[in-house]
């Protein structure tokens, strides 16, 4: 075993207050004093149902969003909005605001202030990433390969480029950052030595001799490990076609699209009565992935994508901790990715290419890492996810290698890693699959979501065997799981824009689609009540499932193209209260419905 403790340095910065943030039920602003009220409007629609709007304090690091009504009415209670000179902004795809203010807030006395939005004259700039994928010609499929892009950066970079087909396949050459990478801090991990090079090719060779013992048939061109077989190289092919594709959606033939820009309708109903709070971090390099408000503290924990860090940020107050991660693999990328606790309120959390797990006992304030075994721990390993959530039944935590398709398992007491390959029987090829999201039931059997297919696999923890279950849509790309209080696994399809629960006990799927096309659900989380939440990674909208009726309420973010990755709902509060992390900005959201 191989384990380091470090001590613990903390960063704090208070975040600047300006609103009231106590966690008590939120009022209807029918009955809340309001501190600022108004109509919006425009020419074109009159009175507008469905417009954010938002208002910051100058110097604050805090920010509040309401949603209109069908009235075109919006409003911001009295309690959530300190005394003090606001500047104002709103969100409606097509329109900008003609006056954005600022606004003074009186304490005790209410502002009205009518908003009069006029028609845009540069839509481009407002398209989410969904709406560039519903505006641009092409197949589901050609636009599907764009979800990869989505993971640094905006399509609005691409679309608004000049490169010829040409161009495009030296660009996407180039395209080799590492995921943890925006364009504040690319990163790229370092190339396979010779021995592990030679070490992957031994394994690849070892697999499919195994495979041909069981009766597999080899593909034309033999075992892996040699030579290409004279089939060329697939790789580049596939850069050509996108390269090809990626010329008929930009700007390569002339100053304006081929194509005509379009919205997706503002929210509607019961998706305007949200009240969404932006919490802004000091780091500006800050990669929000994942953000947990299920701690025992009341604090909300994240993680850092791309830096060695992890961090608290108290909604009452607005103060943000971070706490540095040692590096265990000098000029390999940073960040860290899955954070969750376990019975006894530590936190566990996923290093990535770093290649380890690490354990942070809340009450010492000591952090402690384990690293892969050496035989997993090659350029490519990757270790995304943790759960810790059962350990306490056999003393084991789960974690995965996406670069390995591989599952490790902890034993905590003694620090030794074993390692669960789940595909060693079911195909030749383990890069054909890849060990994503995981969840843990009472008796800690493992569900794996495998992303590159449909399926969904089961490790019984006593017996390390692997059961395989196939979603009812093909190549629906299973990212992200939870299971609810009677253990069934729910599962974002990303690929397939759906919903998903697994019912272990009858061994079937249900799916519910999402309403809004190229949505990319990244993460799926059930609350108390019965209802089940989402996040579209490329449209800005949460979704809220009620299963019962399959009906899914909508609810938009304020910023344009917020890279939605995990979520979380805390359901302490009635209704409950949403929370999620910009991956690509140094921003923290939580959404609190009315209703």
């Amino acid at each position: 075993m191989r384990t380091r403790s470090v001590r613990m340095i903390v960063v704090a910065s208070m975040a600047g207050a300006l609103l009231y943030t106590g966690l008590a039920r939120v009022r209807a602003q029918s009955s809340a004093t309001a501190a600022v009220t108004g109509q919006v409007s425009s020419k074109e629609e009159g009175s507008m149902e469905g417009v954010l709007v938002g208002v910051k304090r100058e110097g604050a690091a805090i920010a509040v969003t309401v949603v209109s009504d069908d009235k075109g009415r919006y409003s911001f209670p009295q309690d959530r909005l300190q005394p003090g000179r606001y500047s104002l902004r709103i969100r409606a795809a097509g329109y900008d605001l003609e006056n954005s203010g600022p606004v003074e807030i009186t304490a005790g006395k209410t502002a009205e202030l009518d908003l009069k939005l006029r028609k845009t004259a540069e839509l481009a700039s407002q398209l989410s990433n969904a709406e560039w994928l519903l505006s641009m010609p092409g197949t589901k499929q050609q636009k599907v390969e764009l979800y990869n892009c989505t993971q640094c950066h905006s399509l609005e970079r691409i679309v608004r480029s000049r490169h010829t087909a040409d161009e495009w396949v030296q660009v996407l050459g180039r395209m080799t950052y590492y995921v943890g990478s925006t364009p504040l801090k690319p990163q790229r991990r370092p190339p396979n030595p010779p021995e592990e090079i030679a070490r992957q090719a031994s394994v690849r060779q070892e697999r499919d001799r195994r495979f041909v013992a069981a009766g597999g048939m080899l593909p034309q061109g033999g075992m892996q490990g040699g030579g290409g077989g004279g089939m060329g190289d697939p790789a580049a092919h596939r850069r050509r076609e996108i390269a090809q594709y990626l010329s008929t959606v930009n700007l390569s033939k002339g100053p304006a699209w081929g194509y005509e820009l379009k919205t997706l309708p503002r929210p509607k109903g019961r998706g305007t009565r949200a009240i969404i709070t932006t919490y802004e971090l000091p780091r500006k390099e800050t990669m929000v992935h994942d953000a947990n408000a299920g701690g025992p503290d009341g604090l909300v924990w994240y993680t850092d994508f791309g830096s060695q860090f992890f961090g608290t940020l108290d909604p009452k107050t607005g103060k943000v901790t971070e706490y540095p991660v040692p590096t265990l693999k000098p000029g390999f990328p940073e960040g860290l990715m899955d954070i969750r606790f376990d019975k006894e309120g530590n936190v566990w959390m996923g290093m990535m290419a770093q290649g380890g797990i690490a354990k942070f006992d809340r009450k010492t304030q000591k952090l402690v890492t384990y690293p892969l075994p050496p035989e997993m721990n090659g350029a490519t390993s990757q270790v995304a996810m943790v759960m810790p959530y059962s350990s306490h039944v056999d003393g084991k935590v789960w974690s995965n290698n996406v670069g390995y398709a591989a599952i490790q398992r902890l034993d905590v007491k003694t620090g030794e890693m074993e390692t669960i390959q789940p595909y060693a029987k079911y195909t030749r090829d383990a890069n054909d699959h890849g060990t994503y999201g995981i969840n843990a039931d009472a008796q800690n059997n493992l569900y794996v979501d495998d992303i590159r297919t449909n399926m969904i696999v089961k490790i019984d923890a006593k017996t390390r065997e692997a059961k395989f279950y196939n979603t009812p849509t093909p190549d629906s790309g299973p990212r992200r799981a939870r299971m609810d209080s009677q253990f069934n696994l729910w599962v974002a399809l990303s690929r397939a824009d759906k919903f998903a629960r697994f019912d272990p006990k009858t061994e079937s799927f249900q799916e519910w689609a999402s309403p809004t096309p190229f949505s990319q659900i990244y993460d799926i989380m059930p609350d108390e009540y019965g209802d089940v939440w989402a996040g579209g990674m490329t449209s800005d909208f949460v979704y809220r499932l009620n299963p019962q009726t399959s009906q899914i309420t909508q609810y938009l973010l304020p910023k344009i193209n917020t890279n939605i990755r995990r979520v979380d709902v805390d359901s302490t509060t009635k209704p409950p209260q949403f929370w999620v992390g910009d991956n690509q900005t140094p921003t923290i959201y939580r959404l609190e419905v009315l209703d």
